[in-house]
């Protein structure tokens, strides 16, 4: 009886009796700081994907904008009747390219204006911040909107001339049928050539997260470049 009794004891006091309390606080803390761990990575991944989409978005746009601008910007000045410009003997005296002139006010970079000839009308065109926007000018069109204030918050915009003239770039003398009076060529037309670039700069920011910034800047060669008359400007008669 001693014996069974013996037995039985040690059989309950061998049996499973489960978690006590304090192990059971444990391991619910562990969890805890298990799936806090969890939760800040994935928050942190979601914040980085999200941040790395606005800088791509951010980019795009400006990159549509500039090449927007760089594009229509090569087109200044453009006149399909420039051999008029050219002199030619028992011709007409030479007219300027009524086209040429690039609106550029060295204390308002931050617009610009232009006009070419293309198929039909003739500008005048043109690129502007204003507010937190860029506009363009299409002709009898008006101002209109080019980048979307609800996603990008222009911060900066600015075009600046890089002009290349005399004396790196030679005065170009036009014969003509006759000598001057005295005999000599002093009296012929003479033509300069300037080599017309602008800068483009442009800055901006996205609306949802001013932190995300971008720059970009873009040269524009203008594929018209400059013939400027000097006098004299016409051949002797």
């Amino acid at each position: 009886m001693l014996r069974r009794n013996a037995r039985a004891r040690a059989g309950a006091a061998a049996r499973p009796r489960g978690l006590s309390l304090v192990e059971l606080m444990v391991g619910i803390a562990v969890g805890l700081f298990v799936v806090a761990a969890a939760a800040m990575l994935v928050s942190t991944q979601l914040h980085e994907n999200r941040r790395v989409m606005l800088e791509t978005q951010l980019q795009q746009d400006l990159r549509a904008a500039a090449d927007i601008i760089t594009r229509e910007l090569r087109r200044a000045g453009h006149w399909p009747e420039a051999v008029q410009f050219v002199w030619a003997e028992g011709g007409v005296a030479p007219v300027d390219n009524p086209f040429a002139t690039v609106d550029l006010d060295p204390d308002h970079p931050e617009q610009v204006g232009y006009t070419y000839k293309p198929t039909s009308g003739n500008g005048p065109y043109g690129y502007k911040q204003q507010g937190n926007v860029l506009k363009t000018l299409l002709g009898a069109g008006g101002w209109q909107e080019l980048t979307d204030g609800n996603t990008l918050r222009i911060t900066g915009f600015s075009v600046t001339p890089r002009y290349r003239t005399a004396p790196d770039l030679p005065v170009v003398l036009v014969p003509c049928s006759k000598l001057c009076p005295d005999g000599s060529t002093d009296c012929w037309p003479r033509r300069t050539l300037t080599v017309r670039e602008l800068l483009v700069d442009i800055q901006g920011e996205a609306v949802t997260d001013p932190a995300v910034k971008r720059s970009l800047s873009s040269v524009v060669r203008l594929r018209n470049d400059l013939v400027s008359a000097a006098a004299p400007a016409a051949c002797p008669a």
